[in-house]
């Protein structure tokens, strides 16, 4: 890594490397080589490794700890050295410069709480966000598995302190920012890193050139994937009826859906303001769906209610005195 005396100031001092910019002669990051071999090799990233040092200082975000802003990316800019190799110089020259973590071909080693700001961009950067150093690499499996980790923790980081992903490339107002940009907009240094590193390891590796484009590309995928729930539906059983039950005083405790809840994947919370609830008010039930772990769930309407085709489920637990309705009105089908 690349350091250089800093000067202290109120939050923050000077930095240590790291953009990932966009680059006239590379490829668009729709079809990015690099992205395109990781997807294809189906290459998963790996775990972060907590090695906290204690011997860091403790500053605050310029909003408060672990209020941090976004994430910048470095690189080391030097080329025979290794990611523990990285990691003791750091901690020897701490007073320098130091990052979070570090990123490799096979590890995510943080090093720094990241509650804290470190000090890798300068000022004012230092003082809004998240820092981490990849190291180079020197194999087409190694600088994938890198990319892979590097945006991979980028979206871990932005998911864990609540911020989506923003390019910062284009108006240098997002999260997701390369020490380029920050040195760029912010000051602080005038490092460019990691451009020419990704863009000689793209072409070296897979023939295109690398940019902050394709990366972030790759940032919102995974952090989709982060807020993505993969949960398995039940299996319901569904009975039409013509019944009718009044609304128990314990309905504020549960919520109403659209569909059975569990068992459809479209099922989402609505409004009880749609059914008019009143405790004792009488409702009328078309069908009952009985699922997989036992339970049971009305679909209901406002037995005053003779034109809307709109039914919402419950479930039993909202509902008192079911009985057969006077009438013998069919039941619509299952929703």
């Amino acid at each position: 890594m690349k350091m250089q005396k800093i000067v202290l100031t109120v939050l923050a001092t000077l930095g240590a490397a790291g953009f990932i910019g966009m680059s006239t002669t590379t490829a668009s990051a729709s079809s990015s080589k690099v992205n395109n071999y990781i997807n294809s090799k189906k290459i998963k990233p790996a775990k972060v490794t907590k090695s906290v040092w204690s011997g860091f200082p403790k500053n605050k975000y310029r909003h408060g700890k672990a209020k941090p802003e976004g994430v910048v990316v470095h690189e080391t800019a030097n080329p025979s050295s290794t990611i523990y190799n990285e990691i003791a110089y750091m901690k020897r020259n701490y007073n320098n410069a130091f990052v979070h973590s570090f990123v490799d071909g096979s590890r995510i080693i943080n090093i720094a709480n990241t509650d804290y700001l470190a000090w890798g961009v300068g000022y004012p950067g230092n003082a809004r966000y998240v820092q981490f150093e990849q190291v180079e690499v020197h194999s087409k499996s190694a600088f994938a598995h890198e990319i892979a980790n590097a945006s991979w923790y980028t979206a871990y980081l932005l998911n864990k302190y609540n911020l989506k992903p923003n390019d910062a490339a284009y108006d240098y107002k997002g999260t997701v920012w390369s020490h380029k940009a920050v040195a760029h907009k912010l000051g602080g240094s005038t490092h460019t890193d990691p451009v020419g590193y990704y863009s000689s390891a793209g072409k070296k590796y897979f023939g295109q050139s690398y940019n902050m484009a394709a990366f972030y590309q790759m940032v919102k995928k995974y952090y989709n994937e982060m807020n993505t729930k993969h949960t398995k539906l039940m299996t319901a059983t569904y009975t039409s009826v013509n019944q009718q039950a009044k609304l128990s005083s314990k309905y504020t405790k549960y919520y109403l859906y659209n569909h059975l809840k569990g068992a459809n994947k479209n099922a989402k919370r609505q409004s009880w303001s749609k059914i008019a609830p009143k405790v004792g008010k009488t409702y009328s039930i078309d069908m009952v769906g009985k699922k997989s772990n036992g339970t049971t769930w009305y679909r209901i309407k406002p037995a005053t209610d003779t034109t809307s085709k709109t039914r919402y489920w419950v479930y039993a637990g909202n509902l008192t005195d079911i009985e057969d309705a006077q009438d013998t009105t069919s039941a619509s089908s299952s929703n």
